[in-house]
């Protein structure tokens, strides 16, 4: 039977990508005060300059999971249509959107009992799960079942892995992970936390840079640590509106592993509005995250 793969809009999937993937994309929303906007909205170019304007000044803006009215607007069309449906969900351990699709799933099997229904908690966040479902619709590409795409999911998500860095700690403290006092601290000493998603999907602070430069420089080198025949990957660099020095990083994973593809994303305000302008990700897979 035919299927299609769904994601949401947290993966960070670039726009080329999407069309040329031929994945559903699942928005996921975000708020300026009462207005809400779309991370994503299909065949349209979303600015996020104001966005990140607003975050830039220290404004607040707040997200939501996708519920069960935009679980019907993105995947019953393609039940409609016959087929059935893979979803590969942004993280359980940073959001409840995937427990609200599983929910949703199970009344979509009652009202299409000859259709398929997987949904998979990828763990991952950002590029991280788009990095995955790429994976994903390579194998679909070669042949591969839904059953058998979904397997290799489940078997690799651990896998993938997630590095990063923030650029300024007010947006850890704002979300309840720093105090205040190591904040004010981290700020005036010029402190990047390192970061990474780890085996439960949720963020965790591994360990602190000195300065930009040596935090970037982190990144680089956990390609060559942690990465696993590196030189034949695709590897992902997200960033929080700071494109020069996500090529940066880029160029050097490049030069240093023999990399030969890397995929640059701007961050959506969903993930940026917690982790704040300045961001910057690598994604790559290794023996173990």
């Amino acid at each position: 039977m035919a299927y299609k793969i769904i994601t949401d809009s947290c993966a960070n999937l670039t726009d080329q990508q999407i069309a040329d993937f031929g994945v559903e994309i699942l928005s996921l929303k975000y708020y300026i005060g009462d207005t809400g906007f779309d991370s994503y909205i299909k065949g349209k170019k979303i600015d996020y300059s104001s966005a990140y304007k607003i975050l830039r000044e220290k404004g607040k803006i707040t997200t939501s999971l996708a519920n069960r009215d935009d679980c019907d607007k993105t995947i019953l069309p393609v039940l409609e249509d016959g087929y059935d449906v893979l979803v590969l969900a942004f993280s359980s351990g940073l959001s409840g959107t995937y427990q609200n699709i599983v929910n949703s799933a199970e009344d979509y099997k009652e009202m299409f009992p000859d259709r398929k229904i997987i949904v998979v908690d990828t763990l991952c966040a950002s590029m991280g799960e788009g990095l995955l479902v790429s994976y994903a619709v390579k194998m679909k590409q070669q042949g591969k079942s839904m059953e058998e795409v979904a397997e290799w999911v489940e078997a690799n998500k651990l896998k993938l892995c997630h590095t990063f860095t923030l650029d300024d700690l007010f947006f850890l403290k704002r979300g309840g992970r720093l105090s205040g006092t190591g904040a004010v601290f981290g700020s005036l000493m010029n402190i990047k936390p390192l970061m990474h998603v780890a085996n439960d999907g949720k963020l965790y602070v591994t360990g602190k840079a000195r300065g930009r430069k040596a935090a970037m420089n982190h990144l680089i080198e956990s390609v060559g640590e942690k990465g696993v025949d590196v030189a034949n990957q695709d590897i992902y660099i997200v960033h929080g509106d700071c494109e020069d020095e996500a090529k940066i990083i880029g160029e050097e994973v490049k030069k240093r592993y023999g990399v030969k593809n890397v995929v640059y994303n701007c961050l959506d305000p969903v993930i940026v509005s917690h982790s704040g302008p300045g961001t910057l990700a690598i994604f790559f897979l290794g023996n173990e995250r």
